[in-house]
């Protein structure tokens, strides 16, 4: 008999259990050094920046049993040993949906003190109001976009495997060092977890000798089969970078697109005085 293709019995169909009570122990640490073990730079380097967290599905319960909704930030320091998933986060904020708090202040502070607890790390949170329209105002990344930078080499970009920073541009030897700013947005990552792809916009603020956008733009390309963690894959460009030209200063950030509610943005700069505030773009 052949079987009838239904939502129901595809893997549409396949449903996840959402918690319906607090539930902080579903919350799950990933320890940063399983990405940093990997690469050159060293972990003191890796350390400086922020993970930037969007949450757009805040919801709990007042003392009187009536939803509340809201948005939020997460400020998660790279220092932190761990990483959250962040299907598990979905989940924890799901398991705050009919749970009573006696104030937003409340909210805030369990929040700020599970997750601080899950990382090991000082997590702030900040929680905006859905009726703001200015609460988390759109934004556009600096610099020059080198999304066409291979459209005139009549190369065909072939689809590797994995990261290869081969292709990253030769330093121009007579060039002067200056600052360089790009940004692309055809950064795609695999999620090491459910191998579903992760888009993002990418950005790169450099002082160094002048770099070739096409040789920039065709290494961004090689993470499209890599599987790595949001953070992960800005701390391997973040140490691809400093390995291959050795700049005066360097600050790599990324967007990353919603996914259950959530976006991750991570950053990390060679000094913390070039830490950006976080920001939001269209395509979030």
């Amino acid at each position: 008999m052949n079987t009838i293709h239904t939502p129901e019995n595809s893997i549409l169909g396949q449903s996840t259990t959402y918690p319906k009570t607090y539930s902080p122990e579903i919350l799950y640490p990933i320890p940063r050094a399983l990405g940093r073990d990997k690469l050159s730079l060293s972990n003191e380097k890796l350390s400086l920046g922020t993970d930037f967290w969007h949450v757009f599905e805040l919801s709990w319960l007042n003392k009187n049993g009536i939803s509340q909704v809201a948005m939020a930030r997460l400020t998660i320091p790279a220092t932190s040993l761990f990483i959250v998933e962040s299907k598990s986060l979905k989940l924890y904020f799901n398991s705050l949906n009919f749970t009573e708090f006696d104030s937003v202040q409340d909210l805030q502070k369990t929040i700020e003190t599970d997750l601080s607890n899950c990382l090991k790390a000082n997590v702030k949170m900040a929680i905006f109001d859905v009726k703001n329209a200015n609460s988390l105002p759109l934004a556009e990344p600096n610099g020059i976009c080198i999304d066409n930078a291979l459209d005139n080499s009549n190369k065909k970009i072939a689809i590797v495997d994995d990261v290869n920073n081969a292709s990253l541009a030769l330093l121009n030897e007579n060039g002067e060092t200056k600052l360089q700013v790009f940004h692309s947005h055809l950064l795609r990552s695999n999620c090491p977890v459910t191998n579903q792809p992760d888009w993002g916009t990418l950005e790169i603020a450099i002082d160094s000798q002048p770099i070739d956008t096409a040789g920039l733009l065709e290494y961004i390309l090689t993470f499209r089969q890599h599987n790595g963690f949001h953070e992960q894959c800005v701390e391997q460009i973040f140490s691809d970078l400093t390995e291959k030209f050795t700049p005066k200063s360097l600050m790599v950030r990324a967007w990353y697109t919603r996914r259950g509610g959530i976006d991750i943005n991570p950053c990390r700069v060679s000094d913390l005085s070039l830490l950006p505030s976080p920001t939001r773009l269209n395509r979030q």
